[in-house]
């Protein structure tokens, strides 16, 4: 696997090594030794989740307050902006964003760590989203940031409003939002 340490360095772009031919291909998806060589620290997976949506939804920006997850997230159909807002206000990065195209073609995968928020946009017909993650979704703790928040200023790949869940057009400013120390 080939690991990029992006712009914010706990974000990590995971790269598998592909094996193809004529009949199709083949790569290892997960490695738990690998997985914690490439972040530098031990890291359980406790769940794994799987989305679709169609062009135009924007899922989150989600985070969990008192029960933070790590997330393990790829795509396997259609193609995603994909961004994770550092929300760790002790952080030099704290309020920066980083985000990577994911698509079923380029089966990148991107390691967002506790402390941040997360969601993406759908630029194909639909998406099949999947995440592994490090703790239980908690809906009592879950927090969502604004996915135009001006002080953020992510740069989404769209020119028409994207689609929302009726908790994510209420999500907050970063500025108004509960953070992690």
């Amino acid at each position: 696997m080939k690991a990029t340490h992006l712009a914010i360095p706990d974000v990590v772009l995971i790269e598998p090594r592909v094996f193809g031919d004529e009949r199709g291909f083949f790569f290892e998806s997960f490695n738990h030794c690998q997985f914690e060589e490439i972040i530098g620290r031990p890291a359980t997976f406790v769940q794994d989740n799987h989305s679709r949506s169609i062009r135009g939804v924007l899922r989150g920006l989600h985070y969990q307050i008192s029960n933070p997850q790590g997330k393990l997230v790829r795509v396997v159909t259609g193609k995603v902006f994909d961004v994770a807002v550092d929300i760790r206000k002790s952080s030099p990065t704290f309020g920066k964003w980083v985000g990577e195209l994911l698509t079923a073609e380029n089966k990148k995968q991107l390691w967002v760590p506790e402390g941040f928020a997360h969601g993406f946009l759908v630029l194909s017909d639909s998406a099949e989203f999947l995440y592994k993650t490090t703790a239980y979704y908690s809906p009592i703790h879950e927090r969502c940031l604004i996915w135009n928040d001006p002080t953020l200023g992510i740069k989404w790949p769209t020119n028409a409003p994207p689609t929302l869940s009726c908790k994510d057009a209420l999500g907050l400013p970063l500025d108004q939002a509960e953070v992690f120390v």
